[in-house]
């Protein structure tokens, strides 16, 4: 059986231990959360600008981080986080240039998304933030209840009402363009 390589030279054994662990956590988590982050900003490059940030701000605070075992969530509520300021930022630019600004999407991820998914990601988006924000973690990423408030820092009753007050308000919206 092959040992393991040793630590690069100057780098404690377990600072090493701790890249590796990031390093896998990046590898399998990544594509989930700027998943989730799109679905919150509808706009790749900035879901991955925001996924970036969330991985960059765990490996700064990771030795003092208390429960290693807790770290998915603190991502999870990172890139959460990242989504609303980059919507406050959005929503500060609108007032000084009296226009909104839209994400585009290129010609071909438009083509690749069918009118039903266009129309239900378009109403997803015009939910309000909170709203948007528990629908995309319970339907998107399928978290549960403890989790979802875990993640937007809210208590598991807000989290069922306000699922509740958005599916609501999509079926409104869907129903009324069939």
């Amino acid at each position: 059986m092959e040992e393991p390589a040793p630590p690069p030279q100057g780098v404690p054994p377990a600072a090493a231990t701790d890249e590796a662990v990031l390093a896998e956590l990046f590898l399998t988590e990544r594509l989930g959360l700027v998943r989730l982050a799109y679905l919150l900003v509808g706009d790749q490059e900035t879901a991955e600008d925001v996924v970036q940030d969330a991985f960059t701000a765990l490996h700064r605070r990771w030795s003092r981080l208390s429960d290693h075992d807790r770290v998915l969530p603190y991502l999870r509520a990172s890139v959460v986080n990242g989504c609303r300021m980059i919507h406050r930022r959005r929503s500060i630019m609108s007032r000084f240039t009296g226009d909104r600004q839209t994400p585009s999407r290129s010609a071909e991820a438009a083509t690749l998304l069918g009118e039903t998914r266009r129309e239900v990601s378009a109403a997803v988006r015009a939910l309000p933030r909170r709203q948007r924000e528990a629908v995309v973690l319970r339907y998107y990423l399928g978290l549960s209840e403890a989790e979802i408030a875990e993640t937007m820092g809210i208590s598991r009753g807000t989290v069922k009402s306000t699922v509740f007050r958005a599916l609501k308000a999509l079926t409104v919206k869907l129903e009324g363009k069939r």
